[in-house]
């Protein structure tokens, strides 16, 4: 049987959060026919054994089948009308590209979802996600309208960051030129990068531009994937007909501290902008404030 879209979901002690997660895809309530792909991060909650428990409860007594990282996966379906959910079990944490990509490597979907795990999908969402991709000849990435959890607007899309738009920014003082932000407009809008929270990647790009980057452990992802969909002739839009709640940062949290945070924003930065550029742009941001204290 033919599967309209696979949401593949990084799981990394978040166990609570992802079991909601995958609850908000069971019942999103779109015809669609979807699998649900786990791949657990070497998580140490009891995140597998709680996803293992949920699915046999949802399914009878039927035992879900997961693999270790690097194995084929053997899903079941919870019931004949809802997903089928697969679980990738890795040992340790191999960050969120190389994940995203064991998921999508299994996936059986013509659309790819990538999800976070601390996402819950409202009503409708993912269908009204694809049905718009199916309209746009060139849309290679959409991605919904992301919601905090009391309701209002959670900013997700960037501009890709320039030398002239820090420039910009940060010494002309235009403001909020490269700040996260959402657009205002109610219909469809073409944008530069959508956070990777809630992606929907559509056949086109998976067939033009393919995987993530894994070279990159963690942060740019999702600028690196949004550049190389433009590069090919390909769309990203903002869709706000679709709401995703995002209870933010919180699948994050455990992926250590500040200084840990730091660590992995550095490599991918220089990876994604090069050495050269990485350096000029801090000293763009870093000259900045130092002349902002001197007026003070």
């Amino acid at each position: 049987m033919r599967t309209d879209v696979s949401v593949v979901i990084i799981s990394f002690n978040t166990k609570t959060l992802t079991i909601n997660c995958i609850k908000s895809i069971v019942n999103e309530g779109s015809s669609l026919t979807k699998e649900i792909i786990i791949v657990d991060n070497g998580s140490t909650d009891g995140s597998k054994e709680a996803i293992e428990k949920y699915s046999r409860e949802s399914a009878g007594a039927t035992s879900m089948i997961s693999k270790e990282g690097g194995g084929g996966v053997a899903p079941i379906r919870v019931n004949s009308r809802k997903p089928t959910l697969s679980l990738i079990n890795n040992q340790t944490n191999l960050g969120f590209a190389k994940a995203n990509n064991q998921g999508i490597g299994e996936a059986k979907g013509e659309y790819i979802l990538l999800l976070n795990s601390d996402t819950q999908v409202k009503q409708d969402s993912i269908g009204r996600l694809i049905e718009f991709a199916e309209k746009e000849e060139f849309a290679g990435v959409v991605g919904p309208r992301l919601l905090n959890p009391n309701g209002t607007t959670q900013a997700s899309v960037f501009r890709q960051p320039t030398l002239s738009r820090a420039i910009k920014q940060y010494w002309l003082g235009s403001e909020r030129v490269l700040d996260k932000y959402f657009p205002e407009e109610r219909d469809p809008v073409e944008v530069e990068v959508l956070v990777m929270s809630a992606f929907l990647i559509t056949p086109q790009a998976k067939e033009k531009v393919g995987l993530l980057d894994e070279r990159y452990f963690m942060y740019f992802e999702d600028f690196d994937y949004c550049k190389r969909v433009r590069e090919v002739g390909l769309k990203v839009y903002y869709y706000p007909g679709a709401q995703v709640i995002h209870c933010h940062g919180e699948s994050g949290k455990m992926l250590a501290d500040k200084e840990n945070q730091w660590r992995r924003l550095i490599p991918s930065s220089k990876i994604y902008h090069g050495t050269l550029k990485h350096y000029l742009l801090n000293f763009i941001i870093w000259s900045s404030q130092k002349w902002q204290r001197l007026l003070k």
